[in-house]
């Protein structure tokens, strides 16, 4: 397929670049990242889309798919797909939906879950709102780009999927974290407290997975000093927008609301900023119980 790519950044540049080295023909533009190789430049974000068969966003915030769906769109080929894999908010989602459609294009609400390293191994997966003639036609990339990908329904369900889903993961991240902590100050051993909670009830992809304690379990970004794999901005950004949609659904979310608090003040506040999100584990290390 001839892919038209928006946002290029740490997860955008190795996602085009496995679509390229797959066959497809990539064009991309980026206000300030370089082009991975052999992805050629476009001068502006119509010209990447211009004659694409599918355009692939990969965006900061809903604000800014709004005015790149507002440019893109007019210059896309009538059948063709806006994919946007940004997390975003579901209004937002759901307005560029709308907005395609009545030009003609299909529409997918796309976001991802595995974090810079899968998207650089080709491991992502997928969480897609849409319709099902659109989601077939970019199936295929799907595939090159992550290892599932779930079609989760109309427009604005993979938004929902996503931040249901990251709620999730910042409260057990925290929970994972306050456990550590605490079982350091009971006297009780890391490596054993692994052993016991990652076989037991307590397990979860945090504990598992992702350990937030240093030379425990499989390797994760607490072995390298804590250097981002998903960073805490953007837990924090992805906590807001479960709050922002909890208060539109007024759905009772208080874990997903303190989740969010907690991880404001670590960004904001003390010295999460730039930091993996799983360094909420020193933070509570070094606190009391007040």
């Amino acid at each position: 397929m001839k892919i038209g790519f928006i946002g290029l950044g740490n997860m955008g540049a190795p996602m085009a670049a496995n679509l390229l080295a797959a066959g497809h023909k990539v064009t991309g533009f980026d206000l300030v990242a370089p082009m991975p190789e052999g992805v050629k430049r476009a001068a502006s974000a119509p010209e990447a889309a211009a004659g694409a068969d599918v355009v692939i966003t990969m965006l900061p915030n809903g604000d800014i798919l709004r005015k790149v769906a507002a440019e893109v769109i007019p210059a896309m080929a009538a059948g063709a797909v806006l994919c946007d894999c940004s997390t975003v908010d579901v209004d937002s989602a759901r307005a560029v939906a709308d907005q395609a459609e009545a030009a003609g294009l299909g529409a997918l609400d796309a976001p991802v879950s595995g974090g810079i390293g899968g998207a650089a191994a080709g491991t992502l997966t997928f969480m897609v709102g849409g319709s099902d003639a659109a989601f077939a036609k970019v199936k295929p990339l799907f595939d090159i780009m992550g290892q599932k990908a779930v079609h989760c329904g109309a427009s604005g369900a993979g938004q929902a999927a996503k931040i249901c889903n990251n709620m999730i993961l910042g409260v057990t991240m925290i929970a994972t974290c306050e456990a550590f902590a605490l079982a350091d100050k009971l006297g009780l051993d890391r490596g054993r407290m692994f052993d016991v909670v990652s076989t037991s009830s307590g397990s979860s992809w945090s504990m598992n997975t992702y350990c937030p304690a240093p030379g425990i379990g499989p390797k994760s970004p607490a072995d390298n000093g804590y250097k981002p794999g998903f960073a805490a901005d953007l837990m924090l950004k992805d906590l807001r927008l479960s709050q922002q949609a909890a208060e539109a659904a007024d759905a009772d979310t208080p874990m997903g609301a303190l989740a969010t608090a907690l991880y404001r003040s670590f960004v904001e506040d003390e010295n999460g900023k730039g930091r993996d999100f799983s360094a909420m584990l020193p933070r509570f290390e070094a606190r009391h119980r007040s």
